[in-house]
């Protein structure tokens, strides 16, 4: 059950990033250059709704539909975090593609999309390498 809500999720997210045009690097840099304005609203809303979830939820419900619990993630900030955080930002800018709508572009026949995800793929695959030394 659990992979199949996940699935579905899964497939409404891929699609609200299509049907957004997230999947397409060349409006994400127009948004990042300050010309296109629309997918501020996309991730305003996509914010939004999360804040709610999170908040509204476990107070309207004993307990998640597929878990026992509700959990929190306890975020740490530090160095690595900024760092981090920093560098994605230049290469969101420098090639306008996150993970997410990448994926969701390949699924849309975008395969050039295929470079961006083989150096986010390269570029997690070092820093796993650096965290281990």
């Amino acid at each position: 059950m659990s992979a199949v809500v996940t699935l579905l999720a899964g497939m409404l997210f891929g699609f609200g990033l299509s049907l957004s045009t997230m999947i397409n690097p060349q409006v994400v840099l127009g948004f990042l250059r300050f010309q296109d304005f629309g997918l501020m609203l996309v991730m305003g809303g996509a914010v939004l709704v999360a804040l709610l979830a999170y908040k509204l939820v476990p107070r309207l419900m004993k307990r998640p539909v597929l878990d026992d619990h509700f959990h929190t993630h306890p975020s740490v900030w530090n160095r690595d975090t900024a760092v981090g955080a920093a560098l994605f930002g230049v290469g969101w800018g420098l090639c306008g593609v996150c993970p997410g709508p990448a994926i969701a572009g390949l699924g849309a026949g975008n395969l050039e999309l295929v470079w961006a995800l083989a150096g986010i793929g390269a570029g997690a695959l070092v820093q796993g390498w650096r965290a281990k030394n």
